[in-house]
């Protein structure tokens, strides 16, 4: 089947094609004779009860330097299109917020990717406290108290913000450190959220394993391992990604968050694994896609549209 598909990420002529999900993801889109839309989460819009994108069609290639072409920009209302792939990186703001709402207003005549409803209330570190059992040791909170009390339990913690990504404003907080003061204060200065403390994972030093969930079912995994004198293993701070399977531990905890994922219309999820606890719940714009690829030999954006094509057909 054809379908027309509009993309909702960030400006193309940036992307790293060798790495990025959305790319592999249009690509295939592509190779099945799907006609492809781009635009912006900025160039979304309601008028007059209707959802419209300011967007321009797009081919895609595997070429350094010329990997994309677009078309004339168009008003595309999107209760027209089958599918729309809601792709733009975090953070998770108030404008992310406000598209997951505009586009619940298709969904699901229009099937959005993820379930747009779904994505705004799982954010990657709090969907993930749904399943407490699974966690290392974790506190919110913006109380200084509590946070103080953590590290005297724990000694060795994890500061980061309740909204990031991509390993961005992730401390590290050792026992001794004179720094935490200083670090709540500049969080304090940028936002009024809540923090998320966690206690140290050691194993981490052996790598942070992201693993791919299609419709609830693990398809793939990659170990990324952090950089000498370095904390955080995420691979746009420096981490290297490094071939590996998913362990007899890693399948039980994609067993116990599987169906909350599939009866939430979370199709392509991506989840943060470091020793025997899950760390992260990615739903918003996962990656991880070509890495997997590179090292197991697979297409994993030809089982998420096999996916998604699926669901087009049960409806």
């Amino acid at each position: 089947m054809s379908l027309a598909v509009a993309i909702q990420m960030d400006p193309i002529e940036s992307i790293n094609i060798d790495a990025d999900s959305t790319f592999v993801l249009a690509l295939e889109a592509e190779a099945r004779g799907h006609l492809l839309y781009h635009y912006g989460p900025r160039n979304l819009a309601f008028k007059n009860g209707r959802v419209h994108a300011w967007a321009r069609p797009l081919k895609v290639r595997r070429e350094r330097g010329s990997h994309f072409s677009l078309g004339a920009p168009e008003s595309l209302d999107l209760a027209g299109v089958d599918v729309v792939l809601m792709r733009q990186d975090p953070p998770f703001d108030m404008a992310y917020i406000t598209a997951t709402h505009l586009l619940e207003r298709i969904h699901p005549q229009t099937l959005v990717v993820n379930d747009p409803a779904a994505v705004r209330n799982a954010p990657e570190k709090l969907f993930v406290t749904q399943f407490p059992s699974l966690m290392p040791p974790t506190l919110i909170t913006s109380d200084r108290r509590e946070i103080d009390a953590f590290r005297t339990e724990y000694h060795d913690i994890i500061v980061k913000p309740l909204f990031g990504n991509g390993g961005a404003g992730v401390f590290r907080i050792r026992d001794g450190d004179e720094n935490l003061g200083s670090l709540l204060e500049m969080f304090a200065s940028i936002s009024n959220e809540p923090l998320m403390i966690q206690r140290y994972v050691p194993e981490v030093r052996q790598g942070d394993k992201r693993i791919i969930l299609i419709d609830g079912e693990p398809a793939g995994a990659v170990l990324r391992v952090p950089a000498k004198g370095e904390a955080r293993a995420n691979l746009h701070v420096g981490g290297t990604a490094v071939k590996t399977g998913i362990t007899t531990r890693e399948r039980e905890i994609c067993a116990a968050i599987g169906p909350a994922l599939k009866a939430q219309g979370l199709i392509f999820v991506g989840i943060d694994v470091i020793g025997d606890y899950i760390t992260e719940i990615n739903v918003t714009s996962p990656t991880g896609l070509q890495e997997i690829n590179r090292f197991d030999g697979v297409k994993l954006e030809a089982k998420i549209w096999d996916a998604i094509e699926a669901k087009l057909n049960r409806r």
